[in-house]
């Protein structure tokens, strides 16, 4: 990643009363204890990073504090008073506002429509005036938006740009973001940071929760760790000697975001894609072999999504465009087996690649079933001790399969969607941000499992996070508005010092 600016030393304000304190907070979900007797405090100039692992209770904190979740004990007080919100609309109204990891979106409407959802206090208001009050609260944030795009058509990192928008229509006193810039591109992420310092310096209070550890030191005037549910440390970034100090405190241990990258032997042809044209791309070409990983990458909205869901069955490309397993598109999807076929990790974990309402078990069953069928009959004993087995292998918390998927932190039911994909042996994958949001442990466990899986596969890797193309790819294409601009091995460094460029549509013909 670029290098982010430096944090503006006279934004952060002196010290006041915070305008909302965490007292005592508890959460619990069955017997598990969320949080665990949580006290912080949250002050007005200021932004304060919340930082931990996957399920250390981040995003349950602050669902509380923004009214989608009631606490087991402890109190809020905002300005020094306690409240209690049994909505989010009550926290809304307190001042309060949320970002979430996902997404609260309708996909049917408009941007300007969920821009402005439940925010307008008359009627007869102009369409154009709308998506005009929207496309300049956009252009002075610098997050490039069609105000008149239907959601639905956006890619994740559209989406995203949404929810910031609605949270900066608000104008809360205490914005929250959950994960904000897990899909934004470098430029993106700075030009969010010049909003973020901007609102701080009128005296409004940030949380921002990132598993990035660069962005943290970045940009926060004071961290919050939280582990296994409890406060862990709070420091200032000035009181952290680096990022792997900072991972050491998270995790309790040394992390290092690296894994080792021997070359596997390369095998036979598994996605062939030949002059792809229509779905938004055009004459896109590329092929994939087993043993090697191919990353995709680009600014988010450049045709990586219609790419995607041509080679895993989602929509239906021109004939003989798209080739798996040497077999044509339709041949290949008439019939696919379960297994030894193609696996698709989608960017949307809890939407596409999970029931959120349903057990590990009933996920597990999403794309495996026809390996545990007996005639007519479904073997769910053995679904559930394989599932068990799952769960134990890849260390899934809280470890029970009987949890339910919307239960599951991000890092944990991202690792629960690896895990079914590689039971099916696949030896085509395509993993798609298959890291968004993670914490360095989780991240580091999937670059991993990605890495061994090349034995039995190729990886088509498709990803926003440059670090993870150049610690995993053995080639990478560059896309830009629908084409396949550049494709080079990892090895031509003066082609990777030029991803940037690439990625801004400037080549090297």
């Amino acid at each position: 990643m670029d290098q982010l600016p430096a944090r503006p030393p006279h934004l952060a304000l002196p010290d006041a009363e915070p305008v909302v304190a965490l007292r005592g907070l508890t959460k619990r979900f069955g017997k598990v204890t969320a949080n665990d007797a949580i006290t912080l405090e949250i002050r007005p100039g200021r932004i304060k990073a919340l930082l931990g692992e996957n399920g250390a209770g981040k995003s349950t904190l602050m669902s509380m504090l923004a009214g989608r979740l009631a606490p087991d004990g402890g109190r809020i007080e905002v300005d020094g008073r306690e409240v209690r919100f049994t909505s989010a609309r009550e926290a809304i109204e307190a001042g309060i506002g949320m970002v979430y990891q996902n997404f609260m979106l309708v996909n049917a409407m408009t941007v300007t429509e969920n821009v402005l959802l439940g925010q307008e206090k008359g009627f007869f208001i102009r369409p154009r005036d709308m998506e005009r009050r929207v496309a300049e609260l956009a252009a002075q944030y610098h997050l490039d938006i069609d105000p008149a795009a239907r959601v639905g058509d956006l890619s994740m990192g559209e989406k995203q740009r949404v929810e910031i928008l609605k949270l900066l229509a608000r104008e809360s006193r205490v914005l929250i973001f959950d994960e904000p810039t897990a899909v934004l591109t470098s430029e993106e992420t700075f030009r969010l940071f010049e909003a973020l310092w901007s609102m701080t310096s009128q005296g409004k209070a940030v949380v921002f929760i990132s598993h990035k550890l660069e962005e943290v030191l970045a940009i926060a005037d004071e961290i919050a760790i939280l582990r296994a549910g409890r406060v862990e440390a709070e420091l200032t970034p000035e009181e952290v000697g680096s990022k792997a100090d900072l991972a050491r405190i998270m995790v309790g241990k040394d992390v290092l975001l690296e894994v080792d990258h021997e070359a596997a032997e390369i095998r036979e042809t598994v996605l062939e894609v030949k002059n792809l044209t229509g779905l938004g791309l055009s004459d896109v070409s590329m092929s994939l072999r087993r043993g090697e990983v191919l990353a995709v990458v680009g600014v988010a909205g450049n045709g990586q999504k219609a790419l995607v869901e041509a080679v895993c069955g989602l929509v239906q490309p021109p004939r003989d465009t798209v080739f798996i397993l040497d077999k044509p598109w339709r041949e290949y999807y008439a019939d696919p087996d379960w297994k030894h076929t193609l696996s698709y990790i989608p960017e949307d974990r809890l939407g596409l690649a999970t029931m959120p309402n349903k057990n590990l078990v009933d996920n597990m069953l999403l794309t495996t079933r026809k390996g545990f069928k007996a005639g007519p009959l479904l073997q769910k004993a053995r679904a559930v001790a394989d599932t068990r087995e799952l769960v134990r292998k890849f260390n899934i918390k809280p470890g029970r399969v009987r949890v339910l998927a919307w239960q599951l932190s991000g890092g944990n039911l991202q690792k629960a969607v690896l895990a079914r994909e590689l039971y099916r042996e696949p030896k085509l994958i395509v993993a798609e941000q298959p890291t968004q949001g993670l914490d360095v442990a989780a991240t580091e466990e999937v670059w991993r499992r990605l890495l061994d899986a090349r034995d039995m596969a190729g990886i088509l890797l498709v990803t926003g996070d440059l670090n993870e193309a150049l610690q995993l790819a053995d080639r990478v294409a560059v896309m830009y508005r629908g084409r396949i601009v550049e494709t080079f091995p990892i090895s031509d460094k003066e082609k990777v010092d030029k991803i940037g460029l690439f990625m801004a549509g400037v080549t090297d013909s």
